[in-house]
């Protein structure tokens, strides 16, 4: 056997196998994005079951790394789904789109320090001049609010002295308005329209 004659076996060898890695590239790229597809369907699907008392609103959903994520409106860009993420996405579109906030005025993930301590609010309401107003903490729609929950954004209030403190695990949510010259609060019954806050902007 002539040496050309190895030489094109051989890349023919060379031209089948690689042919046949492409096949398989393909079929398992097609099997993970079905993969990818179903478990966010199915992710979705749990989520959906859990009802909130919230209104629900166009949520967009995507994977990264083999993780589900949903979209921040505030933050323009998707973050980790996770049932406290669930709430947080479902409350800011309700203060937006059923209560007047003005979503340049929202910032989510807000970081303060304590000394050395690093603290992030979940949500913060800023009025015109930048002053926080209102601090809303989230939990997950499983976890019950108590009294812990409370003292956690008091903590945040501390160093932010906002007039309304807000906490909800999407099926309860509590509104308290801070009287700082009387040195005394009172809880409202619902939570306040953007233009109750704030008339003479």
């Amino acid at each position: 056997m002539s040496n050309m004659t190895i030489y094109r076996l051989k890349f023919m060898t060379v031209m089948y196998l690689t042919a046949k890695l492409q096949k398989r590239y393909v079929m398992s790229k097609k099997k993970r994005n079905c993969f990818v597809l179903y478990s966010l369907i199915r992710t979705f699907a749990r989520m959906r079951e859990q009802q909130l008392n919230l209104p629900a609103y166009d949520v967009r959903m995507s994977e990264k790394d083999g993780r589900q994520t949903i979209f921040d409106f505030l933050r323009n860009r998707y973050v980790a789904l996770t049932p406290e993420e669930w709430v947080r996405q479902h409350f800011t579109h309700f203060l937006v789109e059923h209560k007047g906030y003005p979503k340049g005025l929202l910032a989510n993930e807000t970081e303060l320090r304590v000394g050395s301590k690093r603290l992030r609010c979940d949500t913060v309401l800023y009025d015109q001049s930048l002053r926080p107003r209102m601090i809303i903490e989230y939990k997950a729609p499983h976890i019950k609010i108590q009294q812990k929950t409370f003292d956690q954004i008091v903590v945040y209030n501390l160093l932010l002295h906002a007039d309304y403190l807000v906490v909800s695990n999407g099926l309860q949510h509590y509104c308290c308005q801070m009287d700082y010259e009387n040195r005394s609060y009172r809880f409202l019954t619902e939570i306040p329209d953007y233009d109750a806050i704030m008339p003479y902007r």
